[in-house]
């Protein structure tokens, strides 16, 4: 079988996958991004994002077109306790007054197309099915065109597994996990017109929760969600059924203001499943998005961290001697980082995703939350005093 050679091989094209391969591609690096999916095609999703996400996005000069897509500005958050509701405005920082929640249908697409502009090769509806080893060492990957119908092997230094929480690459390198969690929340969500488009609207209850996310298209996600085994015994109702059900417990307003309106599309619903915090790296390989580091979506920051982590990578990779154990070394400081970031924000996820709380403990846990979520924004802004791919 003939191969092609690359400097680095990325398996994922979604958020994480796409950013990456940008950034390495805008430093020069020749790239192959294999995906599975075909163009445009949506993926379970909570579309939030924080302020570390939205500042990703204005960094890299992609914000405009997210709000050319029609994905309106986040000025305020409602957190709503029981019977009280607590109103935050999002406070205008830097370059950074509002944030956004574009569907997946508009993010993916837009970084990939980033990537290709970049120079990287975008092989869509494109499947890993094992990696190729030089000894110890992964040097690429072997695959499936399932368009062509024909298989293909290509060769790098390096091979990045962005392929999300099912990971190929990571199964195929056995990649160690760091941390492993246990808490598991089930959620249903569906897209609603005339909500309002200005707010993030979170709401808790013992034993559910619930969220109103404007997105593009004059669409709000809202979702509802409980632990999941509660959520399978309560499925057997149908999805709508349940899904009408635990939102009307956890906020009976917004459920009002849907009333009987049926979704715009179908609901889909995500079971659950606990988080992991895997190895960053190891010879050859490396990893990115849920891949690398999952937990659950209820604290809904897993594109913030992809987004966040895809430039940690990308910068590590590009500032290393093209020698293996050089960018070996680089990238277990990429996985350092990445660790004293993310490990406040999964026990803090896995705290809230237990649904063992009572109001005023959940209040403590979105204080801590919160806190987490500022030095994430603080090592963003201190990339930019650094030269930038």
């Amino acid at each position: 079988m003939d191969y092609e050679d690359y400097d680095a091989i990325i398996v994922g094209g979604r958020c994480a996958g796409a950013a990456t391969a940008m950034l390495l591609a805008r430093g020069g690096m020749r790239v192959l991004v294999v995906e599975a999916t075909r163009p445009g095609t949506d993926t379970l999703s909570t579309h939030a994002l924080m302020r570390g996400g939205v500042l990703q996005l204005h960094r890299w000069g992609l914000l405009d077109a997210v709000v050319a897509a029609g994905t309106p500005a986040i000025l305020s958050t409602e957190f709503e306790y029981g019977d009280e509701i607590e109103k935050v405005d999002i406070r205008s920082s830097g370059s950074i007054s509002a944030l956004r929640a574009p569907r997946r249908t508009v993010l993916d697409p837009l970084l990939l197309g980033a990537a290709h502009d970049a120079g990287a090769e975008i092989r869509m509806q494109a499947r890993v099915v094992g990696v190729v080893r030089e000894g110890d060492r992964v040097c690429g990957v072997e695959g499936v065109d399932r368009g062509a119908g024909t298989r293909f092997r290509a060769i790098a230094p390096l091979v990045i597994g962005a392929d999300g929480r099912n990971s190929t690459i990571a199964r195929a390198v056995d990649a160690p996990y760091r941390r492993r969690g246990s808490a598991s929340g089930a959620i249903v969500y569906g897209y609603f017109a005339e909500l309002p488009d200005d707010r993030y609207h979170w709401a808790y209850r013992p034993g559910v929760t619930a969220g109103v996310v404007p997105t593009s298209d004059g669409l709000a996600c809202v979702r509802a969600g409980t632990a999941s085994d509660r959520f399978a015994q309560q499925r057997s109702a149908g999805l709508d059924a349940t899904f009408r059900s635990l939102l009307a417990e956890a906020t009976p307003q917004v459920a009002r203001s849907i009333g009987a309106a049926p979704p715009v599309g179908t609901l889909r619903a995500y079971p659950g499943q606990p988080g992991w915090i895997r190895a960053a790296a190891g010879p050859g390989w490396a990893l990115v998005g849920d891949a690398a580091y999952f937990k659950d979506p209820i604290t809904a920051h897993g594109i913030t961290d992809a987004l966040r982590d895809a430039d940690l990578l990308a910068r590590a990779v590009l500032e290393a001697p093209r020698s293996w154990g050089s960018q070996l070394d680089a990238i277990t400081d990429y996985e350092h980082t990445r660790d004293r970031l993310s490990e406040p924000l999964f026990d803090i996820t896995e705290r809230i995703a237990s649904y063992r709380w009572d109001l005023a403990e959940l209040r403590a846990h979105l204080r801590d939350l919160s806190q987490a979520m500022r030095p994430e924004v603080d090592a963003l802004l201190e990339l930019d005093q650094e030269p930038a791919a």
